[in-house]
């Protein structure tokens, strides 16, 4: 990929690759996995299916990544990118697997739930946007029960994809809280929650600096409950 980068510009493969080093070397924070999990969601978020997310598939299936996972992923991230990003991505998958003749998935799923009822989000959330709109509220319980059986992302990943997504469409009120909540309850840290938010600046560096003043605040707020739930 290097090199085709080289081909439309040597000092843009430049500049690419001394941002690359920054982001995968020197953010030790993230895991590998995590990081190639955030940059598939900003594909699929900003529907840059091309030389960016060949790239980024080919390297998840050289560590490992296993289809099934990226699946999952794209199942997940459906809820906030919109069913026809997600779609598209998922075509564009199956593609360059077939292309690169990379790993396919085995059809491991999860239980839909979709003719269930309730939904695993907070009560009070529930009820806000109840009180905001019902219907609306019931395609929201759909949704989020849809995805509650989902166990090849793990919460972690699953808060931090959601986080990403806050920082692209700059949604960094009531989700961007509820993000960052669920990633501190599933054990992540504040520094990196941070690291969250540094690793988007590639996909827009205003958005990530306009997240990390919001992050920052959050961070203030929560952190005496934070204090308490782990007493």
């Amino acid at each position: 990929m290097e090199n085709q980068v080289k081909a439309l510009d040597s000092v843009f493969a430049e500049m690419s690759a001394a941002t690359d080093r920054l982001l995968w070397d020197e953010i030790p924070e993230l895991t590998r996995r995590e990081k190639l999990l955030l940059c598939l969601t900003a594909d699929v978020c900003q529907q840059t299916l091309g030389l960016p997310f060949e790239q980024h598939v080919t390297m998840a299936a050289g560590c490992g990544l296993p289809a099934d996972d990226l699946r999952e992923m794209l199942r997940f991230v459906a809820y906030d990118s919109g069913y026809p990003a997600a779609l598209t991505a998922l075509a564009r998958l199956t593609e360059l697997e077939r292309e690169h003749a990379l790993p396919t998935p085995t059809g491991q799923g999860h239980e839909v739930n979709a003719d269930g009822t309730g939904s695993p989000l907070p009560e009070a959330m529930r009820q806000a946007v109840a009180a905001l709109d019902r219907p609306f509220s019931t395609y929201m319980d759909l949704q989020s029960r849809m995805r509650a059986g989902m166990r090849r992302v793990s919460t972690r990943e699953r808060a931090f994809i959601t986080m990403t997504v806050d920082v692209l469409f700059q949604t960094l009120e009531e989700s961007f809280r509820a993000h960052l909540t669920r990633a501190l309850g599933a054990g992540a840290t504040p520094e990196e929650a941070r690291a969250v938010v540094r690793f988007s600046a590639q996909f827009g560096m205003t958005k990530a600096w306009r997240a990390m003043h919001v992050l920052d605040a959050l961070l203030t707020e929560l952190a005496p409950q934070e204090s308490r739930s782990r007493a």
